[in-house]
């Protein structure tokens, strides 16, 4: 399988997209059946099993043996423990623009519905570009806010980054970060927030 559904960050004007450009070896606007919601940032993500079609592009990929495992790791997605992934990765029908009649089969990135922040509101697939253009919640970060987000998104196992009591006291109220005892961790919607900043890199 050699081609991908993307309609988020990852697609052509978009925050991700430089980081597949150069594996890619044709690209075109097509739509997916799903469910659409708006994350509490503003960002748009979608599930499986939704009836609307969503905007996104149809890309083949020069490399996937290369690639995909690559994606697999930015979206969050493992073989093994699907069930535990942020995102699941599944073959969908994909319908291109240039001929609504047909379509192919992709591989499509749908968020575990077990990972959606519950503040997340649903949205159809007219509201889908809209909200792709304007995670407002991120300008209202400031950048001690996003430098600490990005810290916990980096460390791994039981590993503490200290924390001030104002700065923890507005992460909280954020609902960024929970109290785990002895050290905090990232939200779920920590989580994405932490990846539209971009430090999963390809």
């Amino acid at each position: 399988m050699n081609r991908v559904f993307v309609c988020g960050s990852m697609s052509e004007g978009m925050v991700h997209f430089d980081k597949i450009k150069s594996h890619i070896e044709s690209i075109q606007n097509a739509s997916v059946l799903a469910a659409a919601y708006q994350l509490p940032s503003g960002y748009p993500v979608i599930t499986a099993g939704g009836n609307d079609w969503v905007p996104g592009h149809l890309v083949e990929v020069k490399s996937p043996d290369f690639l995909i495992p690559l994606l697999d790791q930015f979206f969050g997605f493992s073989e093994f423990e699907p069930q535990k992934s942020l995102h699941f990765r599944l073959q969908a029908t994909v319908r291109t623009q240039d001929s609504l009649a047909s379509s192919v089969t992709a591989w499509v990135y749908y968020l575990n519905p077990k990972k959606l922040p519950a503040k997340s509101k649903t949205i159809s697939a007219d509201q889908w570009g809209q909200a792709l253009h304007s995670p407002k919640f991120m300008d209202q970060l400031t950048d001690r806010q996003k430098l600490y987000i990005r810290k916990l998104g980096q460390i791994s196992g039981r590993e503490v980054v200290p924390v001030d009591l104002p700065l923890y006291r507005e992460l909280m109220s954020l609902e960024l970060i929970v109290d785990k005892g002895r050290r905090l961790a990232l939200s779920k919607f920590g989580q994405e927030v932490y990846r539209y900043l971009g430090e999963t890199k390809l």
